[in-house]
């Protein structure tokens, strides 16, 4: 039977009903199935058949920052470069080589030129990087 939330006869499938009471098959689709943690320790805290949401792990994004005069020489690449977000006061520009990374709206510059760290996850963070998923509970069938 396919795991798409479809209700099913406990009297036509008594041992099925038995796994899953509500006489209601889980709905699996577009999910990624993870093992149910029953006591491990590793995604302690959800109950059988528990959906979770997509968590990305906390981190930081590294980006060039230049201030000041000598832009276009610095900067070859400047109107071009898919990666280049936008521009700060007077001449400042911030540079990644990584397209659509959320840049924050102001920054504050220590010197002319340097590598500075920004949290630029954009919401959404986590202890781990997973998708969304269902746990689900492994079984191996001993005959």
């Amino acid at each position: 039977m396919k795991c798409n939330g479809a209700a099913f006869s406990s009297e036509m499938y008594p041992k099925l009903a038995q796994a899953y009471p509500t006489n209601k098959l889980p709905d699996l689709r577009g999910e990624f199935i993870r093992g149910w943690d029953d006591g491990r320790g590793i995604d302690s805290g959800r109950s059988l058949l528990n959906a979770q949401s997509h968590s990305v792990i906390d981190h930081i994004h590294y980006m060039e920052l230049w201030t000041g005069e000598g832009l276009a020489a610095n900067n070859t690449r400047a109107g071009t470069n898919p990666g280049i977000l936008a521009t700060y006061g007077d001449g400042g520009i911030v540079k990644t080589d990584e397209s659509g990374v959320k840049v924050p709206s102001s920054l504050r510059a220590i010197g002319t030129r340097g590598v500075y760290r920004l949290g630029a996850n954009g919401g959404n963070t986590g202890t781990e990087n997973r998708p969304r998923n269902i746990a689900f509970n492994y079984i191996v069938r001993a005959t």
